[in-house]
Order: structure tokens, then C-alpha cells, then sequence
């Protein structure tokens, strides 16, 4: 899973626009990079009480794998939690179940990245963050312009080491005379032969610096 970030006018319903913009799926930037849903219209929101968010489903949410249902059960509370008022979200039906970001977090790659995001404009020094499950929990990140030069590097370590999953915060500068195209790539390097493993790459636009 791969956060992504959309900017839409205020509403008090948030949650179900937030709901309608994943099953709407990927921009064709995001696409590009291999980012899809698999959550279809129709999911909603119908009560947030006590940190509950109670969902309702359309017939073809349910009507697939365990894998892909377990998937799609991940994206939308993923999605949910990102809001103060929701801890947890239970989806109703024949099949209803209450689940928590830690109830899916297995699902997790290694290496995640919240910050930045696909396709968003930065500048030097750049903030890179997201949550890492890494050998001595050391991440390293580094700037590539269009042609794969590196630009800047860095590394930091996550708050919780090899066999548990911790928040990183980094911020790297980069050099570079006029504004153009690159990415963010964020990685474990091997303890065995220093080779970049678990690679996150997030293309974004790079301002001069």
C-alpha cells in the first residue's frame, strides 16, 4: 500500500469523499508507477462514534479472494485512520468484522513512504518520512535527477529496530540549476553485500536549488 494525497474543496464529509477519491483509484501519474485500487464506488460511511467508523459495502466488495478482500478491507482502513475520529472501522454485512491498522500491518511493505508523495513539487532540503520493519531499522534515502544521477544523500534510522515496524524523519539536500523531473528513492542497504534492497521510489518534481 502507498499513500497518496489529493487536495479538494472543505467538507463535512470527509470521509466519504475521502472513500469516493480511492475508489475513483490512481491519477495517470500515480498509474505510471504502478499505484491502483481495488476498492470499488459504492463504499460509505454510515456513523463515526467513539472512534468507530461503521462502513457499508456494495455486493461486488465482498465478491472476491480472500487475499484481494483482505486487500481491499486494508486500503479502506488505511484510509479511514488517517483521521483523528477514526481508530478503527467495522464493516457490516453477513461477514462483519472490526479491524485496526494493526490488525492489517502484515500487509505492509518493508519501506513505506508518506512523504512525499507521487508527483509533488519539492525543494532542498527535501522531507522524506514513513514508517520502516528494516535490519538496526537504518533507512537510506537519496535525490535522483531524470537521468538517475544522485543528487543527495542521507540516511536516519526508524524509532524501532529490526522485527518491528517505526516512524523515520529525514530531510536531504540536493543540488540542482534549473527545475525539472527526479525521484525520491528510499531503501535498506543489504547486510550481506550493500546492495540497495526493499527500494521505494516515488517520482517527484524538483525545484532549483
Amino acid at each position: 500500500m502507498t499513500p497518496t494525497r489529493r487536495t479538494r474543496p472543505a467538507t463535512p464529509a470527509t470521509s466519504r469523499l475521502a472513500l469516493a477519491e480511492l475508489a475513483t483509484g490512481p491519477t495517470a501519474e500515480e498509474a505510471a508507477v504502478g499505484l491502483r485500487t481495488g476498492v470499488p464506488a459504492g463504499v460509505a460511511v454510515t456513523r463515526i462514534d467513539g472512534g468507530t467508523a461503521t462502513v457499508v459495502t456494495p455486493t461486488a466488495f465482498a465478491a472476491a479472494d480472500a487475499p484481494l478482500l483482505r486487500l481491499r478491507r486494508a486500503q479502506v482502513v488505511w484510509t479511514l485512520t488517517q483521521f483523528p475520529t477514526v481508530r478503527r472501522v467495522v464493516f457490516t454485512g453477513a461477514d462483519a468484522v472490526v479491524l485496526t491498522r494493526a490488525d492489517l500491518a502484515d500487509l505492509l511493505p518493508p519501506i513505506v513512504v508518506t512523504e512525499p508523495t507521487v508527483g509533488r513539487r519539492v525543494s532542498s532540503p527535501v522531507t522524506v518520512a514513513g514508517t520502516a520493519d528494516v535490519y538496526e531499522a537504518t533507512v537510506t534515502v537519496r535525490i535522483l535527477d531524470a537521468a538517475g544521477r544522485i543528487l543527495g544523500t542521507g540516511f536516519t534510522t526508524a524509532d524501532c529496530g529490526t522485527g518491528c515496524r517505526g516512524d523515520y524523519r529525514s530531510t536531504v539536500g540536493y543540488r540542482l540549476t534549473e527545475d525539472g523531473v527526479g525521484a525520491v528513492e528510499v531503501y535498506q542497504v543489504s547486510p550481506r553485500d550493500g546492495v540497495p534492497e526493499h527500494v521505494v521510489r516515488i517520482p517527484v518534481r524538483l525545484a532549483a536549488a
